[in-house]
């Protein structure tokens, strides 16, 4: 019998604004921008693309393309996205 396999998909398992939040931050730890694009997406799309391409003004395929592991968002679509998402970024010194 052949073992089924089915592709990991984080945007299914973040349910709590919690589980959001710890995922975002440990994104961020790396600081590899392609990282924390990719894991803005996942989280958009737990939330749905559609609405928070409606909520920003930005098109789904441009937030598909921004917001994926090769994307670079620009700023303007990184906040926008993350106040879509009840979200702000904010800074704070780091432990080194």
């Amino acid at each position: 019998m052949a073992l089924k396999t089915t592709i990991f998909d984080p945007a299914e398992y973040l349910e709590t604004e919690a589980d959001i939040i710890a995922y975002l931050d440990a994104s961020m730890e790396g600081g590899d921008p392609k990282h924390i694009a990719r894991a803005l997406g996942d989280v958009a799309r737990s939330k749905g693309m559609t609405e928070v391409s409606r909520t920003t003004g930005v098109g789904r395929q441009a937030l598909y393309a921004a917001l994926s592991e090769n994307g670079n968002p620009t700023l303007e679509t990184l906040t926008a996205v993350l106040a879509a998402l009840g979200l702000r970024l904010s800074v704070q010194k780091s432990a080194a």
